[in-house]
């Protein structure tokens, strides 16, 4: 059994893996981790593995808590990738973005994919039929957007996201619900329209911790997966041990 890890921008997922099955999962702060990962071994103790991914410098001296208990494996750009990386900036690709397109590759071999991750930010990343990775794009996440409304304005309120029962606002609070949400939406189903026009087989996946929400919102045919980063880091990991 092997422990992967994704350590994000805000938060830290976790995921128990027998092979190819996810038998737990936790998402939790930064400023518990340790104490979490310690809960997680302590039921269960048979992983003998720790795969990390991690958008931030990490090295293995981060779990030396772990040392003589698990092996430790770092996810890194120097690990070997099933995909070509023609992004035009290599060394500014986030690790969580190539995860991701290496679960995309791994799981929908031989057709065009387009992975889109509604985090922090929202990451679009485009892999095309001969497993090449061309790069895509990156916007503020849901959060983002009302706190950037929020803190850059004198007087719009902090709110959590809600559908909008309009596209007109006929309040401050709708208005900036419509523009936030309806925004998104429009975004990812334009990015999406745009893309399958040039690959009409084009494969959508939507992770993310808003994927589920906005999935409900979408008019174009995802598939909406809020565990494709932890099944892919796991997937990644054993191409890597495979392919070395």
């Amino acid at each position: 059994m092997r422990l992967v890890i994704d350590i994000g921008n805000t938060r830290i997922k976790a995921a128990v893996f027998e092979q190819d099955t996810m038998v737990y999962h936790s998402v939790f702060s930064k400023e518990a981790w340790q104490r979490n990962i310690e809960s997680i071994l302590m039921q269960h103790p048979k992983c003998t593995d720790l795969v990390v991914a991690s958008v931030a410098e990490t090295s293995e001296a981060t779990f030396t808590f772990l040392e003589g208990r698990l092996k430790i494996h770092l996810i890194s750009r120097q690990t070997n990738f099933p995909f070509e990386n023609l992004y035009q900036s290599p060394n500014t690709l986030g690790i969580d973005r190539m995860v991701l397109a290496s679960g995309a590759v791994l799981q929908y071999p031989n057709q065009a994919r387009l992975v889109i991750d509604a985090g922090t930010c929202i990451t679009y990343d485009f892999i095309n039929e001969q497993d090449e990775y061309l790069g895509g794009a990156i916007s503020p996440g849901i959060r983002l957007r009302y706190q950037a409304m929020h803190q850059f304005t004198a007087k719009l309120p902090l709110l959590s996201a809600s559908v909008p029962e309009s596209m007109i606002g006929k309040t401050t609070e709708q208005s900036m619900h419509v523009g936030v949400v309806g925004g998104i939406t429009q975004e990812i189903d334009g990015f999406i329209s745009q893309y399958q026009a040039n690959h009409p087989k084009i494969i959508i996946i939507l992770t993310g911790g808003d994927a589920e929400f906005l999935a409900k919102q979408l008019k174009n045919t995802i598939f909406a997966h809020s565990n494709f980063l932890l099944e892919s880091l796991n997937k990644t990991f054993q191409y890597a041990i495979k392919n070395d």
